[in-house]
């Protein structure tokens, strides 16, 4: 597969929506290109790989039991919780349906998890119904904390903080968990003197602070602009639990003393992670490279990355050289980003996008065309695939340029290569915006952008906002609004409701 013949082929998308922006129709079918799909043995492997083959859930377990394998429940168990990590709720949710339907005994744990996943598919109230159907012995800290952490993470203050004393009156707030939610619901809610408050909540019951809750701590005072607030807390961590100042703890006290422009206090934390960093830790240095490259520190950065390569000098890992190519393209040293780039491509163990993905996003800043589409080219090669999120980032440059062929032509080759993919909400926006200055606003452009993103699944609250943005931009009303969004079951926020009365009056 080659990248700039992909791009070039021109197809229906470019022909259509180019020639709307120019107000001229015209029509014609996209292709997709499905990606071979391969079976694995590993039950994970097949459950992992769903989004590509298709299928269900139910469908692989139960093929899978058909074979004559068997399924283990703590393999299920540790299979929703890797699901999780990746942000796969849907499939982590149904592999638990699937073992409610064989009878498979939930321990409270499982109870816990499963009320997450409801929350995050289904919404907090199906949440509360499935805490609610729980037989009392059920009821327990584990799964009255995740249906509490459901509250804080969704921002329910109200309901959140009647939980809360309800888990107060039944003796299950004994720990910083509960306090932590809190802390981050506050903090979400743009509330940080909250945090304090209930720091001094803590430790009149003689809670110990966890390393989080002084992260936290220091942050709050910092979102309010009080530094001094910010070394008192650093000041107590370092004399009463100094066991708790972990590389994460100084690398969010170095991000706080960058926001302040306090440059040398910040690169003391740096120096502080590089004393006190664990003989084996990589994110040390990760933390380290990342943190200089925000201090404007190009000598640091190559020194930590030199330090890190002597430290693993067999085993520097994929991770490492995607921190250090961010650096050096935040820094703007393009001639080391190449370096960098070309070092980890001769010698990586397993190809990994990102990489080249961050490599291509670089050198656009600059205006290095012809080098972000060479690493796009070469990655082709290598991979005989192309990943559509590499191709965003030229789209975004395309539009900046106002080159709105180009970007679609991306575009299209985008959506060819993988059926699943969507447009990041940065891309949207670019797209967008690019449809607000052509005449004060290109509305049917923008029509017609939507109903691409329709046929795609991705016509979500926020596009809807966008579009309104580009009808308020023209001048122009859209009658019929109103009843799109609800069709399409859009949740009305302030902002929406705000352009609504102005686009569509009632």
């Amino acid at each position: 597969m080659n990248y700039r013949r992909l791009v070039s082929s021109g197809s229906w998308l470019v022909r259509n929506l180019c020639t709307v922006a120019r107000n001229a129709a015209g029509k014609s079918k996209s292709a997709a290109v499905d990606a071979a799909s391969k079976r694995d043995n590993r039950l994970y492997v097949r459950l992992s790989r769903l989004p590509r083959t298709g299928g269900t859930v139910s469908e692989v377990l139960n093929g899978f039991i058909n074979e004559g394998r068997k399924v283990r429940k703590e393999e299920l168990t540790g299979i929703v919780k890797e699901l999780r990590k990746y942000h796969r709720y849907q499939h982590a949710l149904d592999i638990m349906d699937w073992m409610g339907m064989q009878n498979v005994q939930y321990n409270h744990k499982d109870h816990a998890m499963r009320i997450d996943l409801i929350a995050k598919i289904k919404g907090i109230e199906e949440a509360e119904k499935y805490f609610n159907s729980l037989p009392p012995i059920a009821k327990t800290q584990s799964t009255y904390g995740s249906l509490f952490s459901c509250y804080c993470i969704d921002c329910k203050k109200d309901e959140a903080l009647a939980f809360f004393e309800k888990m107060d009156d039944l003796k299950l707030v004994n720990n910083d968990l509960p306090f932590s939610n809190l802390m981050s619901m506050f903090m979400k809610l743009g509330q940080p003197e909250k945090a304090p408050e209930l720091i001094d909540e803590m430790k009149r019951r003689n809670i110990p602070l966890s390393y989080f809750n002084y992260v936290v701590w220091m942050q709050s005072y910092a979102n309010m602009n009080d530094l001094e607030g910010v070394e008192r807390v650093r000041e107590e961590l370092a004399r009463d639990s100094p066991d708790k100042c972990t590389p994460t703890t100084y690398n969010n006290l170095a991000a706080i003393y960058v926001k302040f422009g306090e440059f040398e206090k910040a690169e003391e934390c740096l120096k502080k992670i590089e004393e006190d960093k664990r003989p084996r830790d990589r994110e040390a240095y990760h933390y380290l490279i990342s943190l200089y490259a925000h201090t404007s520190n190009l000598a640091e950065v190559k020194r930590v990355w030199a330090s890190l390569k002597q430290s693993f000098p067999t085993v520097t890992t994929n991770m490492s050289y995607l921190v250090m190519i961010q650096a050096l393209a935040k820094l703007k040293d393009f001639k080391g980003l190449k370096e960098c780039y070309e070092e980890w491509e001769s010698s990586c163990s397993s190809y990994d996008m990102r990489l080249a993905t961050s490599t291509v996003r670089g050198f656009l800043s600059a205006d290095m065309l012809e080098q972000a589409e060479g690493v796009l080219d070469d990655a082709m090669k290598k991979r005989r695939e192309i990943s559509s999120k590499a191709m965003e980032p030229f789209m975004v440059y395309f539009l900046n340029k106002c080159q709105f062929d180009l970007a679609l032509k991306h575009l299209e080759a985008a959506f060819s290569v993988d059926k699943t993919w969507q447009p990041t909400l940065g891309t949207m926006v670019a797209f967008f915006d690019y449809f607000m200055k052509e005449g004060d606003g290109d509305v049917d452009a923008a029509e017609e952008f939507c109903k691409l993103l329709k046929s795609r699944n991705c016509l979500d609250a926020n596009a809807y906002l966008l579009l309104l943005k580009t009808y308020a931009a023209a001048g122009k009303q859209a009658p019929d609004m109103r009843q799109r969004l609800e069709k399409d079951a859009i949740e009305l926020s302030q902002e929406l409701q705000d352009l609504l009365a102005n686009v569509c009056p009632e």
